[in-house]
């Protein structure tokens, strides 16, 4: 079986007729240039709509095939078969298998690979540089969501020195401040990567109660254990930047940390986590549970599940259950 090809040399853009035949292992070209190789020698470019497809010696020469249908005969006499990349890209099963494949891996890579490698990320990064992160999100809340406490002074270290004494739920205490503002967003609590954990006057008011006070206190201590919003950051900037190396612009992902913080939500596990180790603190302080209880009680029966503080948190009920189940 001869195939008709053009000859390239590769050293100049002269173009060679020839014929192309295989025998016993040995590609030979006939015509207006001769030469032979072995097979297993040559480079055969993949298999394309209406693409002639080429075959580079090992010198640099190729062929560009003018009968790809001949060609394809040829290569399949001669026992030669494609890989199976191109063998999947040939096929429309292989096509969907692939697509199916790519999308299974990409949602296990975002639900399961991106979590497990930014808690690790987080953890091995130096606190100094948490609290670079987060140094300037309170300036920016200060700004557009909080304003300065109302609560008296002697209130408000009460609550501080009253937390302080208490024992801790386990070792390595991260650094921490408590800082009291008055929220244009109704009774919240919220811990910064920078070690600030923000306690506004609405949910001291609403929960009226010191022991229900330093179990909120001692959940988002739990996220600063934990690390939690470091996690977050670490994978929300991820996934932005893989857009950024997509379609450019890395300005706006250095300029958007802030607002990004204001946005960001735990998962459920991290949430459960952050219970767990408010229930061990007031656990070893001798504190009931029903004190953290009481706290998701009052703020669902202030709002609902649209309150701030609840908004990205497990439901109420589902959480009180575990309290519970703990004691």
């Amino acid at each position: 079986m001869r195939i008709p090809a053009l000859y390239f040399d590769g050293k100049t853009s002269r173009q060679y007729a020839v014929d192309l035949s295989v025998e016993a292992g040995i590609a030979s070209i006939s015509g207006d240039a001769e030469r032979d190789c072995p097979v297993v020698e040559l480079r055969v470019s993949e298999r394309g709509r209406n693409v002639a497809r080429k075959v580079t010696f090992p010198d640099g020469a190729y062929l560009e095939i003018l009968d790809n249908n001949g060609f394809n005969a040829l290569l399949l006499a001669s026992g030669h078969q494609d890989s199976l990349v191109v063998r999947m890209q040939q096929s429309w099963r292989g096509t969907v298998i692939a697509c199916f494949a790519t999308v299974a891996v990409l949602i296990a890579a975002y639900l399961y690979g991106l979590p497990a490698a930014a808690k690790t990320i987080a953890f091995a990064l130096p606190e100094k540089v948490e609290r670079a992160v987060g140094g300037g999100t309170l300036e920016f809340l200060d700004k557009h969501v909080l304003s300065p406490s109302e609560l008296p002074g002697e209130r408000q270290n009460a609550i501080v020195s009253r937390f302080k004494a208490m024992a801790p739920a386990r070792e390595g205490v991260p650094a921490y401040e408590i800082l009291f503002r008055k929220s244009k967003i109704g009774p919240n609590a919220f811990a910064l990567p920078s070690g600030q954990i923000v306690l506004t006057d609405e949910i001291v008011s609403l929960l009226d109660d010191d022991d229900a006070v330093s179990g909120v206190l001692a959940h988002e201590l739990g996220h600063l254990h934990e690390r939690h919003l470091m996690q977050r950051i670490i994978q929300s900037s991820a996934i932005a930047a893989a857009a950024t190396a997509l379609f450019g612009d890395v300005s706006g992902l250095v300029a958007g940390i802030p607002t990004l913080m204001l946005d960001l939500k735990y998962s459920r596990d991290a949430e459960r986590e952050a219970d767990d180790y408010a229930v061990a603190m007031l656990k070893a302080n001798g504190i009931a549970l029903s004190k953290l209880t009481l706290v998701f009680d009052k703020l669902g029966e202030k709002s609902g599940d649209s309150s701030p503080y609840l908004s990205s948190h497990p439901p109420a009920g589902e959480r009180n259950a575990r309290i519970r189940h703990a004691q």
